[in-house]
């Protein structure tokens, strides 16, 4: 089961960004999502991610160059049944993700293999969907895509022995470190993780202490790069809420119960770095 022709639904910063590793792993990929304009910001997210290389020399300007130019796209699903792998990185919505897979899984063609990128939700879940749950995988990257080295790849009941070799070679020629865990609810990066932003947010909002002492004592106590919050911000918090959610429904333990300050900021729109405001301010 070898993958030669890679799908990425979804063009956000995740979706751009598988996009870019498989494509430049020679990878001929398919970039698709809804309208032309959400297309086009995923393609510029990739072209100034492979400026960034250049610039830092990881990156010569001829294979940025042949990077891009195997990154094709689409506003139609139908555009990836040639493919041998698609990846789906959309909204963190199980409903929305089940009727998507659903969808191609009457356009792709009977080998090819279906992965979510999702963050929390069970994979096997999302297979039911399908008639192909030995086909299927969860393929969970990390932001950014291009510089995080994890795929943190999860088998649904029924994915077989087969699709797995396929995905996990296939991450390590897109030059990632992949790593195994069984199908539970927010797997173990965000069974871990989410907790720990959201107990930062109670901290906040219980006035412990200001989101730059949070971040600053997690970063210089505990060897973090980024404090719990600033992570939130570049996470969006939109996916954070989410997350804890599917964490608190799932498992059925109320210390996974969602900040109400976290839920607060969601109904107001501050959702992190996309929008230019979240626990910091962000430019535009």
């Amino acid at each position: 089961m070898a993958v030669t022709r890679v799908g990425v639904v979804g063009a956000g910063q995740m979706g751009a960004g598988i996009a870019q590793v498989a494509a430049q792993a020679g990878y001929e990929v398919t970039l698709v999502d809804l309208k032309d304009e959400y297309v086009a910001k995923g393609i510029a997210t990739i072209e100034r991610s492979l400026t960034k290389f250049v610039e830092k020399k990881t990156l010569s300007d001829a294979d940025a160059k042949a990077t891009r130019g195997r990154v094709k796209t689409s506003t139609r699903n139908q555009d990836l049944a040639h493919c041998d792998l698609v990846v789906e990185a959309i909204v963190e919505n199980a409903e929305v993700k089940r009727k998507l897979f659903a969808e191609l899984d009457g356009i792709v063609g009977k080998d090819c293999i279906l992965a979510s990128n999702t963050s929390s939700i069970p994979i096997t879940l999302l297979a039911a969907a399908t008639k192909r749950p030995d086909r299927f995988i969860g393929m969970h990257f990390m932001n950014p895509v291009p510089l995080m080295k994890l795929v943190e790849v999860i088998r649904g009941a029924d994915t077989s022995d087969a699709t797995l070799s396929a995905v996990v070679e296939a991450g390590r020629k897109m030059g990632k470190e992949v790593h195994p865990c069984r199908d539970f609810p927010g797997f173990v990066s965000n069974r871990v993780l989410m907790p720990m932003i959201n107990e930062a947010i109670f901290c906040l909002n219980e006035g412990v202490a200001t989101a730059e002492d949070i971040d600053a004592i997690m970063k210089l106590g505990m060897n973090h790069p980024m404090g719990p919050l600033a992570l939130a911000d570049l996470i969006g918090l939109d996916t954070c809420l989410a997350i804890m959610e599917v964490l608190h429904r799932d498992l059925g333990d109320s210390k996974y119960r969602p900040s109400p300050l976290l839920r607060k900021m969601v109904a107001a729109g501050h959702l992190g770095r996309k929008v230019g405001r979240g626990f910091y301010p962000h430019g535009a």
